[in-house]
């Protein structure tokens, strides 16, 4: 309904009162995206493949999920899954070490990795015509590559060189490390993906090359293809080059270390050669594709996205208690941490900061959301659904991300209607049901001797 704000404006003369009138217009919920057509079978070895058609560029989109990540390390071996992600372009039988993104490029193509706490992904994109080409280097690397020593003890080298540059020299760098391992006692979300440093100068080959025969297997991989294709044909590809990669010789372990329900607060103070101080407040949560992740995601939304959710509004521009804020639901296939981090601000204390990041999880619990607000959450949601689908490596990623975090396919179209659905008593049931006190991890993390500027 229309709200009316009576302002003054000041005129040659006199002082002139007017009515202004603003009308705030309702947000509309997003209109679903398409949904996307594809068919999926499972090849005799165990091998899933997802067919996507897509006839709108000449481009072809091939990735393949391993089902592995750093929670199916075990503690003392960690970082395995992310030298993986090396390895697999240090060659097989028939392509020479590194020879695998360059082939890719030499055709137009592009190529690369990631891996992250669930899964180990190797994608490329390239012109539709190279389809047979891809399929034939990623099976010849599934069925034959090389682990050797020499290269092994490179690359763990150049894995031990990424950490420094990306965690260990860096400001900030370890906070997700001190977090995650303040947070677990149990299951492998404790450590960090890229693995520490004792682990990897501890690790053998063959510790190596038994973690390569247990987890990169066919049983354990899902191919999605998205582009410019005929999915008979391409079917017929894939089981020509993958069909022939013999099964695991045992079955691919899927029981995991289950993390304790908590029972009372943590409260953890640690230092660290940082410029500032910071406080993390945390809480654990549940898993992807329970009920309550749908809302949980729709709560980081009104909480961290953006500067003007809750609490960098809060903490930086109204109270300035804080130089930054941010946070987010990590949302992952085992239960995992629902977390927010201010860095205080100079002159603050950390003691104030951790009562206001506290008080926003509280004010979830005792009011309801308000019904624009919800709406803005719901439609930044619709906004990165909609946007994170536009192409062919995205569709992939949803298709291969509802069949091996989810294993339903048809959660790669139907959660769209399940987040739209979110309601303001949702929300407040959530924020009831994990941010509690005994569920509650605080750490304040100081600068020691020599890391402070005063």
């Amino acid at each position: 309904m229309p709200v009316h704000a009576r302002s003054l404006r000041r005129v040659p003369g006199l002082l002139l009162a007017c009515t202004l009138v603003v009308t705030l217009v309702p947000l509309r919920a997003a209109v679903a995206p398409p949904r996307l057509q594809y068919q999926m079978t499972t090849l005799p070895n165990g091998l899933r493949v997802i067919l996507s058609e897509d006839h709108s560029t000449p481009i072809v989109h091939v990735a393949v999920w391993y089902h592995v990540g750093s929670k199916n390390e075990r503690a003392g071996r960690t970082g395995f899954a992310h030298l993986f992600e090396h390895m697999m372009f240090k060659g097989s039988r028939n392509v020479e070490p590194e020879a695998h993104p360059s082939i890719i490029a030499s055709v137009g193509g592009l190529s690369n990795a990631y891996t992250t706490e669930d899964v180990t992904v190797f994608w490329q994109t390239l012109p539709a015509h190279f389809l047979p080409l891809v399929l034939w280097l990623e099976a010849d690397r599934m069925a034959t590559l090389r682990i050797d020593r020499e290269a092994f003890e490179r690359e763990r080298e150049v894995v031990k060189e990424e950490r420094r540059m990306r965690i260990e020299n860096q400001p900030y760098g370890r906070l997700s490390e001190i977090i995650y391992d303040n947070a677990f006692t149990t299951h492998p979300y404790k450590h960090p993906t890229i693995g520490s440093m004792a682990d990897l100068e501890a690790a053998s080959i063959e510790d190596v090359r038994e973690f390569h025969s247990t987890y990169y297997v066919p049983e354990n991989a899902t191919v999605t293809i998205v582009g410019d294709f005929d999915s008979a044909q391409a079917l017929q590809l894939v089981t020509e080059h993958f069909g022939p990669v013999p099964k695991a010789p045992r079955p691919v372990p899927k029981e995991r270390p289950v993390e304790p329900e908590k029972r009372q607060e943590r409260r953890v103070t640690v230092e660290e050669p940082w410029p500032l101080p910071a406080v993390v407040v945390a809480y654990h949560i549940t898993y992807d594709g329970h009920p309550d992740s749908y809302p949980l995601h729709i709560t980081s939304k009104i909480l961290s996205d953006g500067d003007s959710a809750r609490i960098p509004r809060k903490l930086v521009y109204e109270d300035r208690l804080a130089l930054s804020a941010f946070g987010a639901g990590n949302i992952t296939e085992d239960p995992n941490l629902f977390y927010a981090v201010a860095i205080v601000q100079p002159g603050q204390t950390a003691e104030a900061v951790e009562r206001a990041l506290i008080a926003e999880f509280d004010r979830l619990k005792e009011e309801p959301v308000g019904a624009r607000e919800l709406e803005r959450a719901k439609n930044q949601f619709a906004r990165d659904y909609i946007l994170g689908r536009e192409t062919n490596q995205e569709k992939a990623l949803h298709l291969a991300h509802a069949v091996v975090i989810h294993n339903d396919i048809t959660t790669a179209d139907g959660e769209f209607e399940i987040f739209t659905n979110v309601s303001s008593s949702d929300v407040q049931r959530v924020a009831r049901t994990y941010f509690n006190e005994t569920n509650r991890l605080v750490i304040h993390i100081r600068p020691s001797a020599g890391g402070a500027t005063r």
